[in-house]
């Protein structure tokens, strides 16, 4: 299967079933002497992983990554790092039944026209447990990134109708709350939203918001490499994700140019801006500001509600899913796309190392 690449310069490939025997990502492009061990990626791993709260799939999975090459003494050594998570919960029985048929809203009908097979366990690789790899691949990518001074924080800006009051914000609170809500007071109005969806064996969608400090200005590319077009790339390759938008996004249509515009003024630490309409990014380039993104998250899928679907002899059919699913999958995806704009970010940075023939003449003239 292709497609399971991302990145140029700092590139992860990600490995693995859902029901298989483990997952994983070999990321290559990490330069050597970065302090790494395994708690650095547990703690990235730790907030994606299944079972944490009443509002994620009851499947239990440590989801402990091991190292297997590419850190030696505690430094990465310049060479392939590969990094391995055992499944250790599958209940694959639980999706026997799904062979015969299609699934709403899930990749199954179109994983059998594309190859005429598909591992029905779970999803196989369309999955939300193959993000464990870009979840691993992206915590090192935010420990170079740190070093730095640039730092991705994504977090839950709205489940279903219930969205945070940026008056409240408190960032501790993304990995205290059960929503990944930054606002205690907006996440204990969505438990009780999300409550009530579970009452009926509903689900619930919502928006993650990211972003991006320190970025210096002149990151992305002109054309087909744009900053903006390669994070909407990397975020709408998570599975889903249904819109995506930068700075004021779909708000900009509706609004003027002179209203739009973001206003520059200088002083003795640079050029800056008044507004951050643009979202941190002019022409594909980040003109210094923060990077603001978000990502619209589709209700999970698989409800325990009848359905209408067609089997895979064509038959029309009602179906009732089983197994053990996230009434939301919105808190659990917050690392990820946190994650995939890291990784974004430093494939950017390291290209743009060849942008310029004095940042050239600077690195290698002694």
């Amino acid at each position: 299967m292709a497609g399971s690449t991302f990145g140029k310069n700092f590139t992860i490939t990600t490995w693995g079933e859902s029901h298989g025997k483990a997952l994983g990502v070999v990321v290559d492009g990490c330069p050597a002497g970065l302090s790494l061990c395994e708690e650095d990626i547990q703690t990235y791993l730790n907030r994606r992983k299944p079972g944490a709260t009443r509002y994620s799939t009851p499947r239990r999975e440590a989801d402990e990554v091991q190292i297997l090459s590419g850190v030696f003494e505690g430094k990465t050594t310049g060479t392939p790092i590969s990094l391995l998570v055992p499944n250790t919960s599958q209940r694959s029985a639980d999706y026997s039944e799904i062979a015969s048929y299609y699934r709403p809203g899930h990749a199954d009908y179109t994983f059998d026209e594309k190859y005429g097979f598909r591992d029905y366990r779970g999803g196989g690789r369309s999955s939300g447990r193959e993000t464990i790899g870009r979840v691993a691949g992206g915590a090192i990518a935010a420990k170079i990134l740190k070093e730095l001074g640039i730092e991705v924080c994504a977090y839950t800006k709205a489940i279903g109708p219930v969205s945070i009051d940026m008056a409240r914000f408190e960032k501790e609170a993304i990995t205290q709350t059960a929503t990944a809500m930054p606002d205690r007071i907006a996440s204990a109005e969505a438990e009780n939203y999300l409550s009530a969806c579970m009452a009926k064996q509903d689900s619930a969608g919502g928006i993650i918001e990211c972003t991006i400090t320190g970025m210096p200005a002149g990151i992305g590319e002109t054309v087909f490499d744009k900053l903006d077009a390669r994070l909407a790339g990397a975020v709408m390759s998570i599975g889903a994700v249904k819109a995506f938008e930068i700075g004021d996004g779909v708000a900009a249509a509706k609004a003027k140019g002179s209203q739009n515009n973001d206003a520059f003024y200088a002083d003795e630490s640079g050029v800056h801006k008044k507004t951050n309409h643009a979202g941190g990014i002019l022409g594909g380039i980040s003109d210094g500001d923060t990077v603001i993104l978000r990502a619209h998250i589709k209700p999970t899928p698989s409800i325990f509600q009848e359905q209408e679907t067609v089997g895979r002899d064509h038959e029309n059919r009602t179906v009732q899913i089983k197994g053990r699913h996230d009434p939301v999958i919105v808190p659990r995806a917050v690392v990820v796309v946190e994650c995939m704009a890291a990784l974004t970010v430093l494939d950017l940075l390291m290209s743009n190392m060849t942008a310029r023939m004095d940042g050239i003449t600077a690195f290698y003239q002694k």
